[in-house]
């Protein structure tokens, strides 16, 4: 599921779960382990082709579900988002720098994921999108509250409605990512920042991060109950079943 390396004062952590980093229990179980101790600065990344990761495991999510009582299946929902977004806290909240080096699709979840991060590190094949909305549901890893720290809301709206992809350098345009690089280069860029900010005091570090980086909390947890109470609509489950049997390679493109 992953890969971790800790190198210099900057932990690696290497998303490698094919076919594209799909979160579903055991990636989670995996992120979960990973020990930030160590560490003066965290690069994530992904070594598939396709991409960074398409979010949520959506095929796991429906057939956990199926034959489940509905409040059975909400208090399984909830666990599980429970469990992502305490990972995605600690990312965030972590004393140290992160930088999400991406490429290709980082979508829903896994543009959650780098949301997580301090920085976004992008190469020119890259794609962002949230698109939830197909599905009748909003993001639930806490997408909303962290794309909303970082961008103008006009550009939530667009995603968030449309369900549309844009491109890095829209992306940097927006103050999304903090660097566009050649293709392919996400990853070299990411280890040279990350090098650089490991090279400062801890202590100063995380201080200017719980300076300059608000977390959040309260519309976390607004958006998690959102996502509960548009989980068990027909609609949802319908467009779920939909998805599950998309025999195309990657269903999950906007």
């Amino acid at each position: 599921m992953i890969r971790t390396k800790l190198e210099g004062g900057v932990l690696e952590i290497e998303l490698c779960r094919e076919p594209l980093n799909e979160i579903g229990t055991e990636m989670l179980g995996a992120l979960e382990k990973v020990d930030l101790g160590g560490a003066r600065a965290v690069v994530l990344h992904s070594s598939l082709r396709q991409g960074f990761c398409a979010g949520a495991d959506l095929r796991e999510l429906y057939h956990a579900g199926k034959g489940m009582k509905p409040a059975e299946r909400r208090k399984g929902v909830r666990e599980f988002l429970g469990r992502i977004h305490a990972f995605l806290n600690r990312l965030d909240e972590a004393p140290v720098p992160t930088v999400a080096a991406v490429h290709g699709a980082v979508f829903g979840g896994g543009l959650e994921l780098a949301l997580a991060c301090d920085l976004i590190v992008a190469d020119r094949s890259t794609r962002f999108a949230f698109p939830e909305l197909r599905l009748g549901l909003v993001p639930g890893f806490g997408g909303i509250p962290r794309l909303k720290r970082d961008v103008p809301n006009s550009l939530v709206r667009d995603l968030l409605f449309t369900g549309r992809s844009i491109n890095a350098e829209k992306a940097l345009q927006a103050g999304l990512v903090s660097q566009v690089v050649a293709e392919g280069q996400a990853l070299r860029a990411a280890r040279a920042t990350a090098a650089q900010m490991a090279k400062f005091d801890p202590a100063t570090a995380a201080a200017a991060k719980r300076f300059v980086k608000p977390f959040p909390r309260a519309e976390l947890e607004k958006e998690m109950e959102l996502f509960l109470e548009l989980f068990e609509r027909p609609v949802v489950q319908d467009a779920l079943r939909k998805f599950v049997e998309d025999k195309g390679p990657m269903p999950y493109l906007p």
